[in-house]
């Protein structure tokens, strides 16, 4: 298979880092704080979403602040040791021109610049919770990546591992390709479902990218 772009949009943690191991922890130690319990994260969506998204489905607004500057100490504290990068990333990236690529995660930007330092990535364009009043799966954060890098949204493809990200954007109106890094297959709705990024391999055109699935 063979999806034509002009620009390619990638979350960031389990698309091109891990940081499940960092996340576990401080979310963990946070809930802990916060006296949330195992019960208290099984009714909302966690994986992909802006952690004050997540505190506001948890907490007492006037919590709301505090608890979101609180898990965000923890977690660019917790980065030294606590990111690698996945299979393929470095050589998917290192093959595209800075122009046709941003990275659109769900993190702030402190926590998504250490995040991305730690693991060697430099986006010339970055798209992170602080730029965005609607979080995945609302549409806006793709869209907003899209016109950052002058494209059309659907000259382009996104990548993602979470459910919540593919819905945001499908919303976009843009291709999907799903990593199965973080959730079974059968979770994940997109244009094409592969391992992670070592399956595929880039090609670029006059007129943008080519992907194909490499096995």
């Amino acid at each position: 298979m063979t999806i034509h772009a002009e620009a390619l949009l990638f979350d960031n943690d389990g698309t091109l880092v891990s940081s499940l191991a960092s996340v576990t922890r401080c979310w963990t130690r946070w809930a802990r704080e916060y006296g949330v319990t195992a019960e208290d994260f099984a009714r909302v969506g966690l994986h992909g979403r802006p952690a004050a998204e997540i505190a506001a489905d948890l907490l007492p607004a006037a919590e709301v602040a505090a608890a979101v500057a609180r898990i965000e100490q923890l977690e660019v504290d917790d980065v030294p040791g606590g990111v690698e990068l996945l299979p393929g990333t470095a050589e998917l990236l290192a093959a595209l021109p800075a122009e046709r690529w941003a990275v659109v995660t769900s993190a702030g930007r402190r926590l998504a610049d250490a995040r991305l330092a730690e693991a060697g990535i430099r986006p010339k364009t970055l798209v992170t919770a602080d730029d965005i009043t609607r979080g995945k799966p609302d549409p806006e954060p793709y869209l907003l990546g899209a016109a950052r890098l002058g494209v059309d949204p659907a000259r382009c493809v996104v990548f993602e591992d979470a459910p919540a990200g593919l819905a945001s954007a499908r919303a976009a109106g843009m291709k999907t390709v799903a990593l199965t890094t973080t959730h079974e297959r059968a979770e994940l709705l997109a244009d094409l479902v592969v391992p992670d990024l070592s399956a595929l391999s880039v090609q670029v055109t006059a007129g943008g990218v080519e992907i194909r699935a490499a096995r």
